[in-house]
């Protein structure tokens, strides 16, 4: 499965920045070992459903000790059986694009 989320704290630094506390969750995501790519909106994470949404979990977690409320926004694509998506996905896209 592909699961691509952002998280942040309701609560912001004196610029309005966010960026300590998604690096906080940016450093969960690699420690994990699964396969990712952060952009400037979203974390991209594969693996099954008990790898991808623990590791969901403890970035929520570590937000939570930084803010009384935390933002989560996920998009979850279920496909059991597949492996290697994350740039599958983008090959197959390609290839169409050139057709």
């Amino acid at each position: 499965m592909l699961v691509a989320f952002s998280v942040a704290p309701s609560v912001s630094d004196a610029e309005g920045g966010v960026s300590t506390a998604v690096a906080a969750a940016v450093r969960i995501i690699r420690e994990s070992g699964l396969p990712h790519h952060t952009d400037a909106m979203f974390t991209t994470i594969e693996g099954d459903w008990d790898e991808c949404f623990g590791v969901v979990r403890r970035c929520v977690e570590a937000l939570s000790e930084m803010s009384p409320r935390v933002s989560l926004v996920l998009k979850a694509d279920i496909r059991p059986g597949r492996t290697g998506e994350m740039t599958g996905k983008l090959e197959r896209l390609e290839a169409a694009l050139k057709a």
